[in-house]
């Protein structure tokens, strides 16, 4: 007997720790994840960004392009020529020349090409904050929609568990005769409501969930622990000093302005058509029967040309340069306008959910009260089994209301942070 006793502990010892280690393992491979942890993980992994700074590499080479066209080329060239016939004996001729060109004056055109690039690669450099902000944003919403859906399970789960407990009172009182049986099935309606409720919240978790790890880089079906929570905290700027930061810090009013000057800049490409420009030359050439030649000659000059009549085609780009100017004028305009447009939407949407999360919260206790009074009443014999029901609906939806004027507020107010250009620090 002692034997048996001695081989059972051991035995029961290594199921509970094998138990213990396989429970283990999902916490420890489950990442703890704060939302600026998040945050980082998104600025690092997002495609989108690693794109925008491909565009902005790109447009920095553009200054480079032309600025080239302010600088000499040089060429260098040969040919060999070989002839013969049965008059004249067989022979070969090589030309070898080397030729430089600088332009001197171009009426303006290559300075408005560098400094349209210039812009451009402006644009493409605030174009990087601009997506950063955008996917801080959208990391950020995800992360709050993770843990709103998550605050929803728990929300259905405890109404599944409340009428769960209600039926089994219900049916108790059924069998000993004390009520009717369209209270039991009443009782069992709501449960089976509650239930799909519950599914639906559970598959908007995981669909989140899924979404928050495609913002970040991570594996579709990576198991995260939030670290933070939806929590109310305070926006301290008034509405007409976060109008103002928007118009010093977005993004869109920086390129807009710089499409302006871009367009400016390509006016002056434009006239430049109606000037002349001038260059410098020279030649080095080498000719002969052996390479590079035997004789030498070497030209220095200058050249100037003008299109004194070009049939309009001049004309015709400044008008055009003209419109887009006009254009991007109105674009201007209209994105500013947009700009003040969505500080306001997102700064009084956040307001609107601040009163709500005060009064969701007193809708919370008074929906508690109501149901422990219901279930008093009703277990006492002088309340309905309806009464029970419509109280938990009722706190079911206090509860959701509540969750979601908390997940309102945080996410409008982290609208209004990127509608300012607050940046992604």
């Amino acid at each position: 007997m002692s034997r048996k006793k001695a081989f059972v502990k051991p035995a029961v010892l290594l199921a509970t720790g094998l138990l213990v280690f396989n429970t283990a393992i999902p916490f420890t491979a489950a990442a703890e994840l704060s939302l600026d942890d998040s945050i980082a993980l998104a600025l690092q992994n997002n495609p989108s960004i690693k794109m925008a700074i491909a565009d902005k590499d790109k447009a920095v080479w553009g200054i480079k392009e032309n600025e080239g066209g302010k600088m000499p080329n040089l060429s260098l060239s040969n040919s060999n020529n070989r002839s013969g016939g049965e008059a004249t004996s067989t022979g070969e001729n090589f030309n070898t020349s080397l030729r430089v060109n600088w332009p001197l004056y171009t009426g303006g055109r290559t300075e408005g090409l560098i400094d349209q690039a210039k812009y451009n690669a402006n644009i493409a450099t605030v174009g990087v904050a601009k997506v950063k902000e955008q996917v801080k944003l959208d990391t950020t919403t995800a992360y709050f929609s993770v843990l709103q859906n998550n605050k929803l399970v728990t929300v259905n789960q405890q109404t599944v568990d409340n009428l769960s407990e209600h039926l089994k009172n219900v049916q108790a009182q059924y069998e000993v005769g004390t009520i009717a049986k369209s209270d039991v099935l009443r009782s069992e309606v709501e449960l089976a409501n509650a239930q799909q409720n519950l599914t639906k919240a559970q598959n908007a978790y995981d669909v989140s969930v899924a979404t928050f790890n495609n913002i970040i880089g991570l594996p579709l079906d990576s198991q995260n622990t939030m670290k933070d929570d939806l929590a109310f905290s305070q926006y301290d700027m008034s509405l007409e000093d976060s109008i103002q930061m928007a118009k010093e810090k977005r993004p869109e009013i920086m390129q807009s302005q710089d499409t302006i000057n871009a367009a400016k800049a390509g006016i002056k490409v434009a006239d430049s058509g109606k000037l002349p420009t001038v260059s410098a030359n020279g030649t080095q050439g080498w000719s002969g029967s052996k390479f590079p030649g035997d004789n030498s000659n070497w030209t220095v000059g200058l050249s100037a040309s003008w299109d004194i009549f070009d049939a309009g085609v001049t004309n015709a780009k400044i008008k055009e340069a003209q419109a887009n100017m006009e254009k991007v004028s109105h674009s201007d305009q209209q994105t500013r306008t947009a700009v003040e447009l969505e500080v306001r939407q997102a700064y009084l949407s956040m307001k609107e959910a601040e009163a709500r999360i005060e009064t969701s919260k007193v809708a919370v206790g008074k929906a508690n009260e109501d149901l422990k009074a219901s279930q008093a009443k009703y277990y006492a014999g002088v309340g309905t089994n309806l009464d029970v029901i419509d109280a938990q609906v009722a706190l079911t939806q206090a509860e959701t209301n509540a969750t979601q004027a908390v997940y309102d507020y945080s996410v409008n107010k982290a609208n209004l942070q990127k509608a300012i250009g607050a940046g992604v620090e």
